[in-house]
């Protein structure tokens, strides 16, 4: 993804980055997890890390919010003292505000699409001000695509987790499928948001290249796991890739028609039982069938 200048922080002695690691450290987490909850690009993260970026005003609000630290502090002021006693802190939601954020702005992209969502409507969301949310996402693009790349991290996550657990390359596969049926309102919601995305995809915007590089990404994972299966047997002799194109083309087809409203479409139960014909007409060895 291309880098947009912004307002970047002034850190030519490293005092900045040295307290963002700090923070990090307090937190006792990865920085890719950490990248995660204030909604980076892990990239980004790293090269800010490493002195080759400088973090943009935004970037140091949420590192101060989800760290709980004074904002002024990562900027190099002297740590403030407590609050008085008797003065309650602001209520933050759970994950911080940015998360929060975030979050409602993936739940209305899923109902109103990307053009039809406000910053209007998400601060209501959130029971803030539009002010609130450009303090710390300063454009509407920029938050856009924080949503965009929260919702993939999170569906990367989930993958992950199953396919360390899957017995075999077959129960990875299984997993997969179970993961893009859309059967829960989560799953929904994050369909709705993928076909949103292909229109933007097509309109070859930032938050489209942004669904492309996923997009990718997801493809070479099934073909990874098809190879793994002619590896150990469990899948017939395929070419991997060319599976993965056709398999992954396959559920992007049939979760359309499962999201559609019309009473008599594709329903999940249907589509799941069509993926495994895939697999079975497919890839299952004949003397396993």
């Amino acid at each position: 993804m291309k880098d947009t200048p912004g307002d970047r922080v002034t850190d030519d002695a490293g005092e900045v980055t040295d307290r963002v690691r700090q923070v990090i450290g307090r937190l006792g987490c990865s920085h890719r997890e950490f990248a995660r909850r204030i909604v980076m690009d892990p990239s980004k993260l790293s090269r800010s890390l490493g002195g080759t970026r400088r973090f943009t005003l935004a970037e140091i609000v949420r590192i101060a919010d989800i760290g709980a630290v004074d904002t002024g502090w990562l900027l190099g002021a002297p740590e403030r003292p407590a609050a008085p006693p008797g003065r309650e802190p602001a209520a933050v939601p759970e994950g911080g505000r940015p998360l929060q954020i975030v979050r409602e702005t993936v739940r209305l992209i899923a109902e109103h699409g990307f053009h039809g969502v406000r910053v209007a409507d998400i601060a209501a969301a959130c029971g803030t001000s539009p002010a609130a949310v450009h303090y710390h996402f300063p454009g509407r693009d920029e938050l856009l695509e924080a949503a965009v790349r929260w919702c993939m991290d999170e569906d990367t996550e989930r993958r992950a987790a199953g396919l360390a657990a899957a017995p075999d390359a077959r129960g990875e596969l299984l997993h997969l499928i179970a993961l893009q049926t859309p059967r829960t309102d989560q799953q929904r919601r994050q369909w709705l948001v993928w076909l949103d995305l292909w229109a933007q995809a097509a309109r070859s915007t930032a938050v489209g290249r942004l669904h492309e590089h996923y997009y990718r990404q997801w493809r070479t994972t099934v073909a990874e796991v098809v190879r793994r299966g002619v590896d150990q047997g469990v899948f017939r002799t395929v070419d991997p890739e060319f599976t993965a194109l056709r398999l992954t083309a396959l559920i992007d087809g049939l979760a359309t028609q499962v999201l559609a409203t019309a009473p008599d479409s594709t329903g999940p139960d249907t589509m799941h039982t069509a993926l495994l014909a895939f697999v079975e007409s497919e890839l299952t060895p004949a003397s396993a069938v």
